[in-house]
């Protein structure tokens, strides 16, 4: 993690990360559900057969597509933050689908996101257990001055 910045003298970056990423996980469930339900009523109500499914794959999608194309979801470009890999570059496809595929798998298991919480609560970091085992974190993003 030589590229990101050193929680001890650069904290700025770390401050109130878990708190925002709560609030862009709550903005994301949303957005993800109004997607699910407009797909159902395309699919004439199909989808609501395979809705865990359906849920499941919007979501992976969603947050694959989104962290790769910005390094961020729309609800994490809302709070204000951005994840970032161990060289402090954005995600690429592949380190978007992994990260996608850790929280999902957190997520499943109950256990795995109470560790993860945790983490994100008090470590240096504030990196959840996805974010240990990729090398990625969670930061606030730089502010750009426009002149």
């Amino acid at each position: 993690m030589i590229n990101l910045p050193d929680p001890d003298f650069q904290p700025q970056f770390y401050e109130g990360v878990p708190g925002k990423r709560l609030l862009a996980w709550i903005i994301d469930t949303i957005l993800i559900l109004l997607l699910c339900v407009i797909t159902v009523v395309l699919t004439a109500f199909v989808g609501a057969f395979v809705w865990p499914i359906l849920v499941a794959t919007i979501s992976f999608v969603y947050r694959t597509l989104t962290l790769a194309s910005g390094s961020a979801t729309w609800g994490m470009r809302f709070a204000g933050i951005e994840i970032r890999a161990a060289d402090g570059a954005a995600l690429d496809p592949l380190q978007a689908g992994a990260h996608t595929l850790g929280y999902m798998v957190s997520m499943a298991i109950p256990i795995l996101q109470i560790i993860s919480v945790v983490m994100m609560l008090t470590g240096a970091r504030k990196q959840g257990l996805t974010d240990m085992v990729l090398g990625t974190v969670a930061l606030n993003r730089r502010a750009v001055l426009h002149v």
